[in-house]
């Protein structure tokens, strides 16, 4: 019988064809034993996260963010919140407390809440507002300005465009011309009935509808004083000048506001339906500057 000689090279790769069969089998035993209990991955699965949840956790946050995660309890909250387009992980104690109170609203609704702190009562503990913003200043029922705070560039409106006595940011002015230049070209004359009120004429406005109806009605359509976009300088109460019964919302003006304010730098500042976020009852008349290119962004 004869005697079938393998080459030299084949006997070579077949060994080393054996050898990385048997590293593979053994290294592969060695990571997961070993190197494998150290991912992230594992860890999640131990405190029980499913492997489909893991990956968004290890997707969105990073390591020191991860290593926190690990010290808490499961939570499949926890991975919806970290996979929205707002999430900010500093509020993330505070999402999941939101959470447990509101168990009916869904994840968006709840990051969005929480972001505009209406986690918090109103008034708890409020934050003095970032003047560097100027017209991005947020001033609401959480950020107030200090009763000496007065506008920058305050101008008295005309006129032709204002009741009397109304004064107001003069990049306002200048913006609410030419919306009401543009309002005039399609048969609508809008004008400023309210603009600029200072801490203590605020103040008096508050007090005056506290003694009336009481604290918690009054601050559903009052702001405190140091609480008012009115003081910024930035905000404008606007009304249809043959609009004999002053029902704004009732009006084509406001039709037509509604849909172009935005063009001009301006945004309805409390919308209807949206109360639990604005803490303030609809206003129809009230709107705020932003500049057009943040107005347009609010639009969209």
């Amino acid at each position: 019988m004869t005697k079938i000689k393998v080459k030299k090279p084949i006997k070579i790769s077949f060994v080393f064809l054996v050898l990385l069969i048997v590293l593979l089998i053994f290294g592969n035993k060695f990571y997961k034993e070993h190197l494998y209990k150290q991912t992230y991955e594992y860890k999640l699965l131990e405190i029980n996260y499913s492997l489909e949840e893991t990956k968004p956790l290890i997707k969105y946050l990073n390591q020191k963010e991860i290593e926190y995660i690990l010290t808490k309890e499961y939570n499949s909250n926890i991975v919806k919140l970290v996979q929205d387009k707002y999430f900010i992980f500093n509020n993330l104690e505070r999402y999941i407390k939101y959470t447990d109170k509101n168990n009916d609203k869904d994840i968006a609704l709840i990051i969005k809440s929480v972001n505009v702190n209406r986690d918090l009562d109103f008034y708890e503990n409020p934050t003095k507002t970032n003047l560097e913003d100027k017209h991005l200043m947020l001033v609401n029922k959480y950020y107030f300005l200090e009763e000496n705070y007065i506008p920058e560039n305050l101008n008295t409106v005309s006129l032709s465009y204002s009741y009397e006595g109304n004064s107001i940011n003069e990049e306002v002015i200048n913006a609410f011309m030419e919306l009401s230049s543009d309002a005039k070209n399609s048969g609508y004359t809008i004008v400023i009935n309210s603009s600029y009120r200072d801490y203590n004429s605020q103040k008096e406005v508050w007090e005056s509808r506290k003694v009336l109806y009481g604290t918690r009605k009054a601050d559903s359509f009052a702001a405190r004083a140091g609480h008012s976009e009115h003081q910024t300088g930035f905000a404008i109460d606007v009304a249809d000048f043959f609009d004999e019964e002053d029902t704004f919302g009732n009006t084509d003006s406001f039709i037509w506001m509604k849909e172009n304010c935005y063009k001009h730098g301006f945004i309805l500042r409390y919308p209807a339906d949206k109360e639990d976020i604005t803490g303030y009852s609809y206003e129809p008349w009230h709107y705020r500057y932003v500049g057009k290119e943040v107005a347009n962004i609010i639009k969209k």
